[in-house]
């Protein structure tokens, strides 16, 4: 039997894959601005880590419905789904994270307009977004990538969820660090001023 638990984890990746879909169908069709730039003008180590990443998003969202869904089938070996956690108040602590998380990305995608990208877009960018959450953090959706993993994590307690919570923790700073270099070679000093004025995660 399925617990409110599991319909909220099955919820979240759903409105998560929505809000994705909304956007790109609404850039693609209505203003013929095609956001998805994965790989774009990538080589060697940084179109690895891009595409790898890409992928275990897919996978991790997979595990997430198996999870809900008290499948007795998972991605990887039994080893990895060794419970370290297993209380109401760290469901409930997850489940305040995931939800503060989806706040933070529905705000992002709505301040975003029509410069949302997945990937460096060279060819057409789209303009510098500093207003609206964007001016509490420079970087809210990465923000709700931390908190949705790490609060997954508390819902099932289970290592391999654990595992994709400090993967996605670092692979989102490394992936911050090479946007911020290529935002500031495309905006230059607007946004060399807007990285001094507000906080990479959060503006404290």
């Amino acid at each position: 039997m399925l617990s409110f638990f599991d319909y909220f984890q099955f919820a979240s990746v759903v409105i998560f894959l929505l809000i994705i879909l909304g956007k790109t169908l609404y850039l693609r069709f209505n203003r013929n601005i095609n956001p998805i730039a994965i790989g774009v003008g990538k080589r060697g180590l940084v179109l690895a880590v891009e595409l790898i990443a890409f992928a275990g998003l897919g996978v991790w969202m997979v595990e997430i419905l198996l999870y809900a869904l008290h499948s007795h089938f998972h991605l990887f070996p039994t080893s990895f789904n060794v419970q370290l956690i297993d209380s109401v108040a760290a469901k409930v602590i997850g489940v305040a994270l995931v939800t503060v998380g989806l706040f933070i990305f529905l705000l992002a995608y709505i301040s975003f307009g029509d410069s949302w990208r997945v990937g460096f877009d060279v060819k057409t960018p789209g303009a510098l977004v500093t207003t609206g959450v964007f001016a509490v953090s420079r970087n809210p959706i990465y923000l709700f990538l931390d908190l949705w993993s790490f609060g997954i994590f508390l819902i099932n307690g289970t290592l391999v969820f654990l595992i994709f919570a400090a993967l996605t923790a670092a692979v989102v700073h490394w992936q911050i660090l090479q946007e911020e270099e290529f935002l500031f070679h495309l905006y230059g000093q607007p946004y060399q001023d807007y990285r001094g004025s507000t906080g990479r995660y959060v503006r404290w």
